[in-house]
């Protein structure tokens, strides 16, 4: 191991000791660093994307027709799947080791020095890291960032920034002890990135929610507009966009939009599930309103955008004869759409589930989902203090939810992937979901082997 891996690795860990200080929403502290930090966020253009689920795929789309576009894009997204360094990249190439390291060696010591303040304390890592990104992007010179929240929104980390336009993918229940324990509730809390006088994007469709949002971009004077809406009645929006599915592939799927100013047809985008062209159209939806802030974007680049961008961990096909699929979805409203979309995507005669989930999660809910698509079930873990003990899931399933499927438990998340692939006849497929994280573990190990 030379030096600078050795000096990368010390700084990933103390950046990951944070970890350990929990998650505490608020805006003084990261406030705090960038004052120190000079505030780069001051000197950067910024997408904001909140939401429950979709803010990702969203965010690789719009980061990839812009740069398709000419223009120099940074993405700021989480978790990562196989590094660190994942979570932040400039025109689709991630952050250097080197940069990485350089920009911890300038932020460890001021953190150090705001732990002393007894009005702000411990910064967690989230905090931490959203500092070190804005600091990367603020040296790069980027064009613009699209940034990902991290949980909620208003208290978020991220939410110190005024962006070009914000969007809510949609809203449903999630970390709710945190965010509250309804989905109004969490909208409330999604609705603080809305800002005052920039315009929002949602594509949520449920009625409560889009009320709210709605109603807090009345209270800012900010443009709303939904996209592909199911409402009682018209929505109040300026305009309503829709994204009409034209045919699935095995490579991806095609798309029609209609949107502010512009219709497009026969798009394409690599991504797979029915609520990625939903996530497209909300990407071109803020294409269109960047153009009328001066960004302008040619049609050729949306095409050539949506059908490169590559979102690791989405319905992936990893492998055939066994397939090899592996899903991201972590919370009721991601794996029910999963389980609708596992078999419109794909053939296969039986489907082994590989599940691993986070403790924090709704577990007994996300299996009512997963448990009747699957014939065979191993339960696991990532590599992670906050997985859920694999027993336990299985113990759900089993004297909670009746499960009558065969199904196994295997601590060790590369085991289990092997376990699943060895049950497996060449005309079934093996899923691997119930987290990002799991994907991630599962993923690597994957990759690491013969294949």
């Amino acid at each position: 191991m030379d030096d600078l891996e050795l000096i990368y690795q010390e700084s990933l860990d103390w950046i990951h000791g944070l970890g350990r200080f929990g998650i505490k929403p608020g805006l003084e502290r990261i406030t705090a660093l960038l004052n120190l930090l000079d505030n780069p966020h001051h000197k950067i253009k910024f997408i904001h994307i909140g939401g429950t689920n979709g803010k990702g795929s969203t965010a690789a789309m719009l980061a990839s027709i812009l740069r398709s576009a000419g223009y120099s894009v940074g993405l700021y997204t989480s978790p990562y799947l196989l590094s660190f360094t994942n979570r932040m990249a400039v025109n689709g190439a991630d952050v250097a080791r080197s940069e990485l390291v350089n920009i911890v060696n300038r932020i460890r010591p001021l953190v150090e020095e705001i732990k002393k303040n007894p009005g702000l304390g411990q910064m967690t890592e989230f905090e931490v890291v959203t500092a070190i990104a804005f600091t990367y992007f603020a040296q790069r010179d980027v064009d613009m960032v699209v940034l990902e929240v991290g949980l909620g929104g208003r208290l978020d980390a991220t939410n110190v920034v005024n962006p070009l336009l914000s969007i809510i993918t949609n809203v449903s229940l999630e970390h709710t002890d945190i965010l509250g324990d309804t989905v109004e509730k969490i909208a409330i809390e999604k609705a603080g990135i809305i800002k005052e006088n920039r315009p929002l994007i949602t594509a949520s469709d449920d009625p409560a929610v889009v009320r709210i949002l709605e109603e807090r971009c009345r209270q800012v004077n900010a443009p709303y507009y939904v996209v592909n809406p199911v409402l009682d009645g018209k929505p109040e929006s300026e305009i309503t966009l829709s994204a009409h599915l034209r045919e699935i592939t095995e490579e991806g799927q095609f798309f029609d939009y209609s949107g502010v100013d512009l219709s497009l047809d026969n798009l394409f985008v690599t991504l797979r599930g029915s609520y990625q062209v939903i996530n497209a159209a909300t990407a071109l939806a803020a294409i269109e309103l960047l153009g009328r802030a001066g960004y302008q974007v040619e049609s050729e680049a949306i095409y050539k955008g949506l059908a490169e961008t590559s979102w690791p961990g989405r319905l992936e096909v990893l492998r055939r004869n066994p397939l090899l699929i592996m899903d991201g979805a972590h919370n009721p409203a991601a794996v029910k759409e999963l389980a609708s979309d596992i078999t419109a995507y794909f053939k296969f005669k039986r489907l082994i589930l590989v599940i691993g989930m986070m403790a924090d999660k709704d577990i007994k809910a996300m299996l009512e989902y997963l448990i009747p698509i699957a014939d065979v079930i191993v339960f696991t873990r990532p590599v992670l203090t906050r997985a859920a003990d694999p027993q336990t899931i299985a113990d759900i399933a089993v004297n909670t939810l009746n499960m009558q499927k065969e199904y196994q438990v295997i601590w060790e998340h590369g085991e289990a992937l092997r376990k699943a692939l060895d049950l497996a006849g060449e005309d079934d497929a093996v899923l691997v979901t119930g987290s990002l994280y799991t994907v991630s573990d599962a993923r690597a190990s994957w990759l690491k082997s013969d294949n």
